[in-house]
């Protein structure tokens, strides 16, 4: 699970990590409202579950309360990277001496949580990953120790030489590992963490991911969420017994098994489609399952052809076809659909599908070629 900016904040301040004043506005009536009356810089940054909203245009700095309403009711409404900008937070502007990277993640080559830090801060440190891996410092951390005041000691030391500072980075670091693990974070970072001109050390901006299976146990977080349609879409299916996500292509999948579901996306690629979505029915004989599964491929307008692949197990062939054709009496669509059905009473369910005037094929590289060809005629 993600959240904006503007909580990861809060949540710093809560753990006492340093943080700018500011305040989130939903309309630029809000913003007139919130702000001050004075000629104080600020800075308005859109705060949407993405990255690269600078280069978008999603941060603006203003120099009075009238150009920050101004720069509100220009960032408002903008669409960055597909997202809608739905709130703004108005924050102090800081002079910056230096800036840096910090940031907490589970790593899994030393099975455990790693700080990592790097004086090139302000930027994506995946870019840096590849263009100066050598300037990320990373220290793995014991997890039945934790952070230790030595070791957040030490990775200040190589990237401040004031020992005032030099404290007030340890320190950071220290609340933030804390703050990390009693959330239940798989991801943590300030980014930039800057020195001041009088030598205040602040966390400008923030970012925070969440293990979802912790979630149940973390209230105040589960109140962040904010979820996006394709989101919801997926705890809908979630709820419904179906594994979901959403992705770029436009060739819907069907499919049993999550490993049968991982082959079926690869052999789509083989053969130059792009898949619209990860769905695994699982192993339940049940038709609901596939008239829920139908529902959500076919209420995703990018979906030009459905690629529906089942091998027979637990689930039966049959139950699969009953399901399917209920689904589509009640949907009445136009989608392209190609099927293809093997083991537990593939026969039978094969003889319910033909009957329904649907076409189907033997193998799944078939089924790949067909959808995608399909998916090439349906504009």
């Amino acid at each position: 699970m993600k959240i904006h900016e503007y909580q990861a904040r809060n949540l710093f301040r809560k753990y006492g990590i340093p943080v700018p004043d500011g305040v989130v506005c939903q309309t630029v009536e809000e913003v007139k409202e919130k702000i001050p009356n004075d000629d104080k810089l600020r800075v308005v940054k859109a705060q949407v579950h993405v990255g690269g909203r600078g280069k978008a245009g999603g941060v603006k700095l203003a120099k009075s309360k009238e150009e920050a309403v101004e720069k509100a009711g220009q960032i408002l409404g903008m669409d960055i990277k597909g997202l809608t900008v739905e709130k703004v937070l108005v924050a102090e502007a800081v002079d910056i001496e230096k800036e840096f990277y910090v940031g907490l993640i589970n790593d899994r080559n030393s099975k455990s949580v790693t700080l990592m830090a790097s004086a090139e801060g302000g930027v994506e440190i995946e870019e840096v990953a590849k263009t100066n891996p050598e300037k990320i410092i990373k220290m793995p951390v014991d997890p039945t120790m934790g952070l230790m005041d030595w070791q957040a000691r030490k990775i200040a030391l190589q990237l401040v030489n004031d020992p005032a500072q030099i404290r007030q980075v340890a320190t950071i670091l220290v609340k933030l590992y804390k703050l990390y693990v009693e959330t239940d974070a798989s991801l943590a970072e300030i980014n930039p963490l800057v020195v001041t001109p009088d030598k205040r050390v602040l966390a400008i901006d923030g970012k925070m991911n969440f293990d979802d299976n912790a979630l149940f146990r973390q209230p105040e977080v589960l109140a962040m969420r904010e979820v996006t349609p394709d989101e919801q879409k997926e705890i809908d299916a979630n709820e419904k017994g179906l594994s979901y996500i959403k992705l770029d292509g436009n060739i819907g999948c069907m499919v049993n098994g999550a490993g049968l579901a991982m082959a079926t996306m690869d052999m789509i690629k083989l053969y130059g489609g792009e898949p619209a979505n990860f769905l695994d029915i699982g192993g339940s004989s049940n038709p609901q399952k596939v008239i829920d599964a139908m529902n959500i491929l076919l209420s995703d307008t990018n979906v030009k052809a459905v690629m529906i692949n089942i091998f027979g197990g637990i689930t039966r062939c049959d139950d699969v076809a009953r399901g399917l054709v209920t689904a589509l009496t009640t949907i009445k669509t136009d989608t392209p659909i190609v099927i293809r059905l093997s083991g537990t009473n593939a026969k039978e369910g094969l003889a319910i599908i033909k009957e329904y005037g649907l076409p189907t094929v033997s193998t799944m590289s078939e089924a790949a070629k067909k959808a995608i060809e399909l998916s090439k005629k349906k504009v």
